[in-house]
């Protein structure tokens, strides 16, 4: 019977094989998100700046309150439905994976009680089942879907735009390709990826849905800037983390810390909102699936690590052997984020170029050679005699066929008998580290068994981070760091000769201080370590390793997913600018490009050829005033042009301005200069146009932004980035030192007072007589006598040096 089914898993593998694609027939979108990167055609900036054009201001005009009001509650209902969507998702995702790996052992376990050999064929089949179908979806349906996305969704906030990272097949692929992974026994977790999930479900709510999939709702699409949507996106990493964890105060500080660049006051109430709707979720679910009505879905799928009844007090010698916890965690962290940094390069530059064929076979390889690491190491161990039960204690030694936690009895000869190594592997990965944090075990595990397991995951998960399917590192970081965190309490309890002390505790510290070391978080890591293990007291000796860890990894490197946008080509604006622009000024930071701009008036030939030689995605707009001086009134977008040429509306026949305030009414609306979140807009490959039309002219008055960011070109490169990544912008005006003030702005005067009853407002500073100078911002306008020529345009686009 066994080799029937082995002979026709043989030919179904032949028949798939022979449909898989090779290296020659795979497609640009197949190679991957590197490769987009590599061209320079896969990343762009976003338009964060508000374009205060006359379109918006006419739209911005007609709004009333009742708009406005409609507005603020479509947000807030976009945040319950973000909570609620990436709670449903992680529940689909923890209750497929539970029962894969339920069914998986299972299985094993019967077939082990009659043949070895057999059983172990089962699982390695199993297993690459499994991975198999999380790659093919990977690389054929959604290529963006591969790794944990965190430094993509990382990327968009701080202002980069992937195109893909947030399409609705992208949606899909992480959720079906994590089941597949995970449930394949790979060593990865499936946060990292829930945070991607949530930003994808954020980002097709604000849109409305998906166009292409004909899903989409037109009430929901009210957000139509990209300011709006990465408020959005913004729940939805917040979401991704509340409902991986269990964790919805850690949720909003790891989007706060680690993922955003900027932040308001506003949107914490709606991502603290979304993140409790999330734990709500995912709270009902759990409840649901208490009464058996989820599988195989029992106490783990769902992280919560209660070890509130371990150690309840630590002693001054303790904080010695945690502080050296924290040392550890950090160089082992830094030693794997530069590993996967030469890994991730290899793969990048050697094998993931050769096609999807490739990818498809590394990701089954690692599979294979991790189910026989998983299946063959226990045998290696002698199997221990059960420790004397503890009234006290509700855990089983041996576990009962079928139920999987501590001590497990893998092959052992006799009842009374486990297996210390295979209790760790023939686990799912939460109930691996909820074996591992147990309190009441101490003479569980061996410190062989322990430094076996430590070296063998360490490489597997080395070795599997950066493979072609979803993949996050929190997970297998935890169990990494539990480890060593263990075998250091081994040492403290068999040292102090103490009672009163649980290698469980140690293992918690080591699980944080290795993710510290790695990924560099500290708060939100602190509070999502005491969220999940519900443990208020161990506070203070978290925030040590924690800080240990840190600064012994930041001795080394960068943190994990800064290494890794650095490698895919993110171009992320750190908080910090670099110690060399201190010595810079802007206009040293523009160098002698020329700057490409328009006139006001411009004949449609001379756009449509600007546009196809060069790749820049702002212009300046130039006016000659009557004394023959040149003044810059403004910024067009690219994005812009290319709807007015498509329009065709606004072409006219004079080359004469006309005036924005007479009898000539804007034809457009500010929603149709808006670029889909979800497709690259329109290219100028895309417009067809006559002869005729190439002779016309267009008027850009109505269409620029009249108020761009100006900096004086002495401003030193420090300020100047501080600015730009503060403010989320994407282009700056680089200009000589203007000559002539107008006026001095104080913060008096942006306080503004509400007059309900002449329904006006009135100014604070109407009684501040202008002598006085204490905390002045200075602004100067430009005038027709005196207007400064446009020195340099500083940017943040797709390809250095472009604007």
């Amino acid at each position: 019977m066994l080799s029937n089914h082995l002979q026709n898993g043989i030919e179904t593998a032949k028949l798939v094989w022979s449909r898989l694609p090779n290296a020659d027939d795979s497609d640009q979108e197949g190679i991957g998100l590197v490769s987009t990167c590599d061209k320079g055609s896969g990343v762009e900036s976003l338009d964060y700046e508000v374009i205060e054009n006359y379109a918006y201001r006419e739209e911005q005009a007609q709004r009333g309150k009742l708009y406005v009001g409609y507005f603020i509650a479509v947000k807030w209902l976009l945040s319950l439905l973000i909570g609620i969507g990436t709670g449903l998702a992680a529940v689909f995702i923890n209750i497929s994976v539970e029962n894969f790996a339920g069914w998986k052992f299972q299985l094993t376990f019967s077939i082990i009680q009659k043949s070895y050999i057999a059983g172990f064929v089962v699982y390695i089949l199993i297993n690459l089942v499994l991975v198999f179908s999380s790659v093919y979806i990977v690389t054929q349906f959604a290529p963006a879907a591969a790794g944990s996305g965190i430094p993509e969704i990382k990327g968009y906030l701080n202002g980069v735009d992937i195109h893909g990272i947030l399409l609705f097949r992208t949606l899909i692929g992480k959720i079906l390709g994590s089941i597949g992974s995970v449930g394949g026994g790979l060593a990865l977790g499936k946060e990292g990826p829930l945070v991607h999930t949530g930003a994808c479900i954020a980002s097709l709510l604000g849109q409305g849905g998906s166009t292409k999939y004909h899903l989409s709702s037109r009430w929901l699409q009210v957000f139509k800037s990209d300011r709006d949507r990465r408020d959005l996106v913004t729940c939805g990493c917040a979401a991704g983390v509340a409902a991986a964890f269990r964790a919805p105060v850690g949720g909003v500080l790891f989007a706060l810390e680690e993922v955003t660049s900027w932040w308001r006051s506003q949107l914490m109430w709606r991502v603290f909102f979304t993140s409790a709707i999330v734990a709500v979720v995912v709270r009902t679910a759990m409840g649901w699936c208490k009464s058996g009505k989820c599988g195989h879905f029992g106490s783990g799928g769902f992280i919560i690590w209660d070890i509130s009844g371990g150690q309840e007090d630590y002693s001054f010698e303790e904080l010695l052997p945690m502080a050296v916890i924290g040392v550890i965690g950090g160089l082992l962290g830094a030693l794997f984020n530069q590993l996967t940094l030469y890994i991730t390069y290899w793969r990048r530059n050697f094998l993931h170029k050769k096609g999807n064929r490739v990818k498809i076979i590394e990701a089954c390889l690692i599979s294979l050679i991790t189910s026989i690491i998983s299946f063959g190491l226990p045998l290696l161990r002698k199997c221990s005699p059960c420790p004397e039960s503890d009234p006290d204690s509700s855990i089983d030694c041996p576990r009962p066929p079928g139920m999987y936690g501590n001590y497990v009895n893998f092959y052992c000869g006799k009842d009374k008998e486990y297996n210390d190594l295979a209790t760790i592997f023939f686990n799912t990965q939460d109930d691996a580290i909820r074996n591992l944090f147990s309190a009441k075990t101490i003479h569980e595990y061996s410190a062989q068994s322990l430094l076996t397991f430590l070296v063998m995951f360490y490489t597997l998960a080395v070795m599997t981070f950066g493979t072609a399917v979803p993949a996050g590192q929190f997970v297998p970081g935890i169990m990494i760091g539990s480890t060593y965190g263990r075998l250091v309490g081994m040492f403290v309890v068999n040292f102090y000769k103490k009672l009163n002390i649980e290698e469980g505790t140690y293992a918690l510290l080591g699980a944080a201080s290795f993710l510290g070391g790695s990924m560099r978080m500290t708060v939100s890591l602190c509070v999502i370590m005491v969220e999940i293990t519900n443990n208020l007291k161990l506070l203070p000796l978290i925030m040590l390793v924690l800080l240990i860890s840190k600064a012994v990894g930041d001795a080394f490197n960068e943190g994990l997913y800064e290494e890794q946008a650095q490698l895919r080509g993110i171009p992320l604006l750190e908080s910090r600018p670099k110690y060399q622009m201190r010595k810079m000024t802007a206009r040293e930071a523009c160098g002698n490009r020329k700057v490409v701009s328009f006139p006001r008036v411009v004949k449609v030939g001379d756009v449509v050829s600007i546009l196809r030689s060069n790749e820049h995605n702002g212009f300046p707009v130039i006016d000659h005033t009557r004394s023959g001086e040149t003044l810059v009134i403004g910024l067009v977008l690219r994005s812009h042009l290319l709807v007015l040429l498509q329009s065709k509306v606004d072409f006219q026949h004079s080359p004469l301005p006309c005036d924005p305030s007479g009898s000539r009414s804007i034809r457009h609306t500010f929603s149709e200069f808006v670029k889909p979140a979800s497709s690259k807009g329109i290219s100028i490959d895309d417009i067809h146009l006559s002869g005729d039309d190439m002779e016309m002219y267009i008027d850009l008055a109505l269409f620029l932004n009249p108020s761009p960011y100006i900096i004086p070109e002495d401003m030193s490169l420090t300020k100047v980035y501080n600015l730009f990544r503060q403010l989320g912008l994407r282009h700056i005006f680089v200009v000589p030192r203007p000559s002539r003030v107008i006026g001095l702005i104080t913060r008096k005067d942006l306080l503004i007072e509400d007059n309900d009853d002449a329904g006006t407002v009135e100014l604070q500073t109407t009684s501040v007589r202008p002598t006085q100078l204490h905390e002045r911002i200075l602004f100067s306008r430009n005038t027709d006598s005196e207007s400064p020529l446009l020195n340099g345009l500083l940017v943040q686009d797709h390809v250095p040096g472009r604007h």
